[in-house]
């Protein structure tokens, strides 16, 4: 299965996700917010990072810029509940693989991470 980074401030979707992606069979790490995200990739290499596009610090839309730059093999997947954030995010479609809205099941998630991954070969 696939390394994924995990970076949503809000607890309990954070560990909605987790349980999600590990049930799965994922690999998973999660962190509360872009610059943790940051951190960790810096010393842990992820197929796939699933980012909320509102976080404190460093916001989605800022850390789907670094990646793509400095982590081109990742695969970037954003999550919001805002729709006018998801419109930035479409913006980004060169970098950023897809958007899903929250609220999501567990289902469409499972879908959205499948297909990403699927996506890479």
């Amino acid at each position: 299965m696939a390394r994924i980074l995990i970076a949503e401030d809000d607890e309990s979707v954070r560990e909605f996700v987790l349980r999600a992606l590990r049930v799965s069979g994922h690999d998973t790490t999660v962190v509360a917010d872009g610059l943790q995200a940051l951190e960790a990739l810096s010393v842990e290499t992820f197929d796939l990072l699933l980012t909320d596009i509102v976080m404190p610090g460093l916001d989605g839309i800022a850390l789907a810029l670094k990646v793509g730059s400095s982590y081109p093999a990742t695969r970037i997947v954003m999550m919001s509940g805002f729709a006018a954030e998801r419109q930035r995010a479409h913006n980004l479609d060169a970098l950023v693989h897809r958007v899903i809205a929250k609220p999501f099941s567990l289902r469409q998630l499972s879908d959205v991470i499948a297909e990403t991954l699927a996506s890479r070969h």
